[in-house]
């Protein structure tokens, strides 16, 4: 499969992978964007403390900075993401929805998201671990 750019699907993945004993246990995917690294997926197949981090924050930070990227995406949710250095960012994205109905229900759901989403953002953006100008 190609992108928009002609280039292959798979220049433009990162897949982070820990393995214990020969056998894969966790995965971070991650998209190459024109300046960012994007990480969207996570999942793991048994609980080992800290791995998360590792494999979604530090490789992805290095993987970036290998690629010389000027920063990582780290993804929606998770105030848990201040400590690491990740400030909350606004993202967009496009959908086009057939049935009509459906269609206003989740425009409906959206509107009243988007000031939650918003509030939210805007509080943890006092809470970051750097200094405010």
């Amino acid at each position: 499969a190609f992108d928009l750019f002609g280039q292959r699907m798979g220049e433009k993945i990162v897949l982070v992978l820990a393995f214990q004993d020969e056998e894969p246990v966790a995965g971070a995917l991650n998209f190459i964007g024109g300046d960012a690294l994007y990480g969207r997926y996570w999942g793991c197949t048994r609980d080992i403390r800290f791995l998360h981090f590792e494999l979604c924050y530090y490789q992805a930070i290095d993987a970036a900075i290998e690629l010389g990227l000027s920063r990582v995406e780290a993804g929606a949710q998770g105030g848990h993401k201040l400590a690491r250095g990740y400030e909350p960012v606004e993202t967009v994205s496009a959908h086009w929805i057939a049935d009509p109905g459906f269609r206003e229900a989740i425009e409906d759901f959206l509107e009243r998201e988007r000031a939650g989403v918003a509030a939210d953002r805007n509080y943890l953006a006092t809470r970051t671990p750097f200094r405010q100008a």
